[in-house]
């Protein structure tokens, strides 16, 4: 019995497939951020991680518990349309800035011209060149760095570098704030900080994994050990946004 390909089941007036269809159904039906956030997605997946932008619940579960008060210079990792970003700006003191970096020029472009705030810095660039970035721009540094990068698809070898750089870019006893949708992530945040604190956010689709780890902020600083054998600490909320050192 030989196999026929399947038809070519175009629709007669617009030559479109139904999949094509679904899809330009589809971006017609978003608002105009997220419409824009699932073309990057479509251009770079494996940077951008995500169809749609995070939910405002999660934004705030890992936002929420930090002392911003004192806080002088945040760094942000793959700001997209800048749901994040707007965020942070809201909590963040008058005289601190926020550096917004991504790989994408046209997030970069979205973010300058949608958001009017001085204290806010966009650089088209990567994670891993972090403190040359700071450097470059007269800042120290950063007392909280936030990323939703897909630490699980970026390209072999970035993961670990991007990690490595973000643990020197904060200051002793600062904080690295991360939501992912995988735990690709948590061995990478065990190698480089003392303690790591790890919620889930249930009020996203899908639930999103938020991770607050800790840099030593003296030598000799002990991660706490809860189970057994791993450095993840699950129940210490005083350890959540615990402000940074001064």
């Amino acid at each position: 019995m030989s196999s026929r390909p399947l038809p070519d089941r175009r629709d007669f007036v617009t030559g479109k497939t139904p999949v094509q269809s679904l899809a330009q159904n589809v971006m017609e039906r978003m608002p105009s951020p997220s419409l824009f956030f699932f073309r990057q997605f479509l251009k770079s997946p494996g940077m951008v991680g995500s169809i749609v932008p995070t939910a405002r619940a999660t934004i705030d579960r890992l936002l929420d518990p930090v002392d911003w008060s004192a806080t002088r210079c945040v760094v942000e990792y793959g700001p997209g349309t800048g749901v994040f970003t707007r965020a942070i700006l809201e909590r963040l003191p008058r005289t601190a800035r926020l550096v917004a970096i991504d790989t994408s020029a046209d997030f970069v472009a979205h973010l300058r011209t949608s958001i009017d705030d001085s204290r806010l810095l966009c650089v088209n660039g990567s994670a891993a060149d972090v403190e040359s970035i700071l450097a470059d721009h007269g800042l120290g540094k950063a007392d909280y760095i936030v990323s939703g990068l897909p630490f699980s698809t970026l390209p072999k070898g970035l993961d670990k570098a991007i990690m490595a750089a973000t643990a020197r870019a904060i200051r002793p006893g600062g904080q690295f704030l991360v939501y992912q949708y995988s735990e690709y992530v948590l061995p990478l945040l065990r190698a480089e900080f003392s303690h790591v604190v790890s919620r889930w956010s249930w009020l996203c689709v899908p639930p999103a994994r938020l991770f607050w780890a800790h840099k030593a902020s003296a030598p000799g600083f002990s991660a706490e050990v809860e189970p057994a054998g791993d450095r993840v600490v699950q129940n210490p909320d005083d350890l959540i946004g615990k402000p940074p050192a001064q």
